[in-house]
């Protein structure tokens, strides 16, 4: 069934879980996510990443995610991942997309302030949750881009948050406390005192970019901590990428669907891996 954001994480943080966040920029990916909620029985977030425009446009995957999730035995939100423009997020909202992330986290406070708010306002007449990011990740979605020379500079402050929720009215904050977007070249340092900092300020679901690549203690930790929403993405792919990849050369050749399948299997059993986590169920 298709929900808002707010619903999702509302029915995990009423399980002491976290919702997972998995982009979905093809139909293998859209049902390995898909599969892997329904065994078990758990909510879960559809993502699209303005990211992956040049691979999945967005009103043509936007209208498939949305189909998918109104039939889902799961509630599902369908959510705008690292929105970059206002155009961009209106294009979701008018899609039907029942919630919007804006990223411009990049920018100096007071511009990424304006223009969060400025979606928000929009979103919100409309009935859309809208997620902001104070703070940055080194790397941009998908790893693309160079790690940042110091890190630590682009962890979120936390004595900005109340006025940045309080002048947004943002539904959830995205906060950087040490991951990354993409494959990690070195081990993460979290620095989960950010995230016991910020949770003592609001209520506001909070929400971990860079989800992939962290220990399973490190998911149960920043869960236990507060974090609400965790964003999924480049192990699920690769684990798909690494099957088809066997696929073909245990077989020298063979049909597309088939390599295809064999993705869609892998990556649901890296979804089944990582949701089990997320929602506290034990193997």
């Amino acid at each position: 069934m298709l929900v808002s954001l707010k619903e999702v994480v509302a029915v995990s943080k009423k399980h002491n879980a976290a919702v997972g966040a998995f982009n979905t920029p093809n139909l293998e990916c859209l049902l390995a996510v898909l599969d892997a909620a329904e065994t078990l029985n758990v909510p879960v977030i559809l993502s699209h990443a303005q990211l992956h425009e040049s691979v999945a446009p967005l009103e043509k995957i936007g209208p498939v995610m949305l189909e998918l999730a109104k039939r889902a035995k799961v509630p599902v939100c369908v959510h705008l991942d690292h929105g970059e423009d206002f155009d961009y997020c209106k294009r979701a909202v008018e899609l039907g997309f029942t919630s919007v992330m804006i990223d411009y986290s990049t920018l100096p406070y007071e511009d990424n302030l304006r223009g969060t708010a400025e979606v928000v306002k929009y979103a919100h007449a409309r009935g859309v949750d809208v997620e902001a990011e104070l703070g940055a990740l080194p790397q941009r979605e998908g790893g693309a881009g160079e790690a940042a020379a110091d890190p630590e500079a682009l962890y979120t402050k936390p004595e900005l948050v109340p006025d940045f929720l309080a002048r947004t009215n943002v539904d959830a904050l995205a906060i950087a406390f040490g991951t990354a977007h993409g494959i990690y070249k070195t081990k993460p340092v979290l620095n989960m005192d950010i995230i016991d900092r910020v949770r003592a300020l609001t209520d506001v679901p909070l929400v971990m970019h860079g989800g992939s690549g962290i220990s399973h203690e490190e998911y149960r930790d920043v869960i236990r901590r507060g974090i609400n929403k965790i964003n999924y993405y480049t192990y699920m792919s690769y684990a798909g990428y690494a099957a088809a990849k066997a696929h073909a050369e245990a077989n020298g050749s063979g049909f597309f669907h088939d390599m295809a399948l064999c993705a869609q299997k892998a990556m649901e059993e890296n979804a089944l891996s990582t949701l089990r986590v997320f929602s506290g169920i034990q193997s």
